[in-house]
């Protein structure tokens, strides 16, 4: 039984996530703001909202885990 993938393993999966995190990429324009009428762009203003949110959220769990680690305390 192996504990370490093989390099090509490590290389395709390397590949795949650059592939994926490229691919929103390709995409110009999700959601529209346009100005036809009065709260066209309410679909990307909440979507906007959310991803400011989850962004900070995660933030601030990842500084609570990291606050909450055992690790050696030295090194803050």
């Amino acid at each position: 039984m192996r504990r370490f993938p093989t390099l090509g393993a490590v290389a395709l999966a390397g590949i795949v996530a650059v592939l994926a995190g490229a691919a929103p990429a390709g995409a110009q324009q999700l959601v529209d703001a346009g100005k036809q009428d009065n709260g066209s762009g309410g679909l990307a203003f909440v979507l906007f909202a959310a991803a400011v949110m989850i962004f900070f959220a995660a933030l601030f769990f990842m500084d609570r885990i990291r606050r909450r680690s055992p690790a050696d305390k030295s090194e803050r």
